[in-house]
């Protein structure tokens, strides 16, 4: 086998591969024999067929099946003797493939680029750190305890949280539109699920009066008839209900399947899950500031096969997101320009932080691995059974490990990078991820 290399242009090379005579005929005549032990054809008796009249009938099919192995089988031991390390998979084209002749041919492929890292040492990045306060358990117990409320009339003005009970009628210009009208709506004051504009004139209200509300519908609104339309509602407040908070005791633990231990326990329980949520963010955004760091700081030239590959893996992960969501039979093929730039940047994540690992020789710690699952599983009614399916599952436990050493590599930034402390508070933090 012969091979030359040349570089067109960037990343791409092209290989010309040449590959003896008799290695393609040899096989060539190997696999018409085994055709003939199988092919019937009528004046000879199964498995006697000559191997002249085989290749008279089947010869340039064969050759060419035969060509497409030879091709791929070649290319690859080109790659590995020219210590050339592709970036996606070549296109082939056949130049010369003449019974007899040496079988010559092209493959045009990307490598990956040589990455040059700039020295960790001058990056600068800023850390996120927020710890939990006693006021933030105290505002995530009354959430918990507006989750279980009741409802209950009051003699007084709505307010904020308070929930009315209304009839309405909307016109434009006097005249009543459809789906404007209703009776025993009930609206919940603060959570702004109307249009905009209609929920405040009712802060005030008392039961039994009356409220004209004056709003202006967006020009996004879903109904193109009233799009940008100015219109009136005539609002009866029927009813103001308050919300009643059950009380913070043993039964209300229970509500969350604490059984034993009461309030004390339930406290435990609820900052050990605001503890992991808010570590589980706070990770992810200083993985974030590492990453764009990073990449401010490095050029990365990113090969396009990988980019294609990438921009395909989005598509399939936003499909199986329609299809989840119910509209799986009305996703429409999505155009590559939308994942484009997502795709580019997170080839280049890729390549920077494999090179960081590389560099670095950093090896997979199966402590960190465990540790991953483990929160994971924590999140789940029984942990162990989570545990237990990802040591079963050879393929799950190979992506964590690669979440691992990914992880790994962030951390060894944030290390060596010059780090700037910003404090946070977890109501701050956890609101904007929210």
């Amino acid at each position: 086998m012969q091979v030359s290399v040349e570089t067109t242009q960037g990343l791409e090379r092209r290989l010309t591969i040449t590959v003896p005579a008799e290695s393609v005929d040899s096989a060539v005549k190997s696999r018409l024999q085994q055709l003939a032990k199988t092919q019937r054809i009528n004046g000879f008796r199964p498995g006697k067929v000559p191997v002249s009249v085989i290749k008279k009938r089947f010869g340039q099919a064969v050759r060419q099946e035969v060509a497409g192995d030879v091709m791929q089988r070649n290319f690859y031991q080109a790659v590995v003797q020219e210590k050339i390390n592709p970036a996606g998979m070549p296109s082939f084209e056949l130049v010369k493939d003449v019974d007899g002749q040496d079988l010559e041919f092209v493959a045009k492929f990307e490598v990956y680029p040589e990455v040059e890292l700039k020295s960790l040492d001058a990056l600068e990045v800023e850390k996120l750190e927020v710890e939990i306060q006693d006021k933030d358990m105290e505002t995530m117990m009354e959430t918990l305890q507006k989750q279980h409320a009741t409802w209950k009339e009051v003699r007084r003005k709505a307010k904020k949280d308070d929930r009315v009970i209304i009839d309405f009628v909307g016109t434009i210009d006097g005249e009543e539109f459809e789906g404007g009208k209703a009776e025993d709506f009930t609206l919940e004051l603060g959570k702004n699920r109307m249009i905009p504009g209609f929920e405040e004139p009712l802060v005030g209200a008392k039961k039994g009066e009356d409220v004209t509300v004056d709003v202006a519908f967006p020009d996004d609104y879903h109904a193109d008839a009233l799009k940008g339309k100015n219109a009136q509602f005539a609002v009866s407040v029927k009813k103001v209900e308050g919300q009643k908070l059950p009380d913070v005791d043993e039964e209300f633990a229970k509500l969350f399947g604490v059984e034993e231990g009461g309030v004390e326990a339930l406290n435990v329980e609820v900052r050990k899950n605001m503890q992991r949520e808010l570590d589980q963010t706070v990770k992810a955004e200083n993985k974030e500031k590492v990453i764009s760091s990073l990449i401010d700081s490095n050029d990365v030239t990113v090969p396009q096969a990988l980019v294609d590959q990438e921009v395909e893996a989005l598509r399939d992960q936003a499909k199986q997101r329609f299809e989840q969501q119910g509209n799986g039979q009305n996703v429409p093929d999505l155009p590559a320009e939308l994942f484009t730039d997502n795709a580019k940047r997170r080839v280049s994540i890729g390549l920077l932080l494999g090179e960081i690992i590389k560099q670095n020789e950093l090896k997979v710690d199966e402590d960190k691995v465990m540790e991953l699952i483990e929160t994971s599983a924590s999140a789940y009614e029984d942990p162990q059974e989570v545990v237990d399916y990802y040591k079963g599952n050879e393929e799950l436990m190979q992506q964590m490990r690669n979440v691992a050493l990914e992880d790994q590599a962030i951390t060894l930034v944030m290390e060596k990078a010059k780090t700037t402390v910003v404090s946070k508070s977890f109501d701050e933090v956890m609101n904007k991820q929210a």
